[in-house]
């Protein structure tokens, strides 16, 4: 009876101490969102929300008149990352479809490590890459005067972005029921029709899910996007110009502006903006992968 009453105690600390794991997750998620409200509302009371969101000048310093204006980062970061998933996308699900059906075991262990250690390597180190390697050979395949434009930072994103795509991607192959595989090869199928045809369709919701998940990855990047686009404050006109990301202009401006002043508020509010787009990202990625296991049971 004793040890009974301790398991039962046991289980519901184990119980109340993963309860509170999540409650804590969901307070600290909503105070980020609340601070970057709290601090993005002042900027309101000088900029109009419809200029903020559809001028494309950003100028917050200037002797005449200070301009902000977030579309051109706005659609600089869709660029980018539009770009990485062109990339991403198809490698990544072609690599996660090897891995789960076509690659000898031995494969499997050496490239699944590989993957995960590329998950692992800083942001900066990628950026690096970007500089030397990307940027020279972007600019002599283009003829541009350097190599620091839109596509650089959409492969080096692509890059960045392939461990998510590609692990969650196989774990959504490798969930498919065995008995799909078992009864198309049964009918008469290849296994290449197997795959594509059974495996690939099955675990499509999931597939999508890895796919916003790389998505919502590359649209919060810093120093990657930084070091290899340019950062040009102008619209962008194609995926050859340089461009700014909002990542990359509050990280140049935020440490040299003044404190409360409205260009201070207006970095807290395209972090605010920022936020809406990943969290919408993540959210709908959330939303595919609850369709899928509701499918699956």
């Amino acid at each position: 009876m004793r040890k009974k009453k301790w398991k039962n105690l046991k289980e519901a600390a184990i119980k109340a101490f993963f309860f509170t794991c999540g409650i804590l997750a969901i307070l600290v998620l909503i105070g980020i969102f609340l601070t970057l409200l709290l601090t993005a509302i002042p900027a309101f009371r000088e900029i109009k929300i419809s200029e903020f969101l559809t001028s494309t000048h950003w100028d917050p310093t200037s002797p005449e008149k200070a301009e902000y204006g977030l579309l051109s980062m706005i659609v600089s970061t869709l660029m980018v990352t539009v770009g990485a998933m062109l990339l991403a996308v198809p490698i990544g699900i072609g690599v996660a479809a090897y891995l789960s059906d076509v690659a000898h075991w031995r494969v499997r262990e050496i490239l699944k490590p590989v993957i995960e250690i590329l998950a692992g390597i800083p942001s900066v180190v990628v950026g690096f890459l970007g500089l030397v390697l990307f940027g020279p050979a972007i600019a002599k395949i283009f003829h541009t005067g350097n190599g620091l434009n839109a596509v650089n930072g959409s492969v080096l994103l692509a890059i960045m972005s392939l461990p998510t795509i590609i692990s969650i991607s196989e774990d959504s192959l490798n969930a498919v029921p065995r008995a799909y595989s078992e009864a198309s090869l049964a009918l008469g199928a290849s296994p290449w029709q197997t795959l594509f045809r059974v495996k690939l369709p099955a675990a499509l919701s999931g597939i999508i899910a890895a796919c916003m998940l790389g998505m919502g990855r590359a649209i919060g990047e810093t120093m990657t996007v930084l070091m290899v686009t340019g950062n040009a404050r102008a619209f962008p006109h194609g995926f050859l110009n340089s461009v700014r990301t909002m990542t990359a202009n509050i990280a140049i401006e935020l440490g040299e502006v003044p404190y409360f002043t409205t260009h201070y508020y207006a970095l807290f509010a395209i972090g605010l903006v920022l936020f809406i787009m990943t969290f919408a990202v993540n959210l709908a990625a959330d939303v595919v992968l609850r369709k899928y296991q509701e499918r699956e049971q």
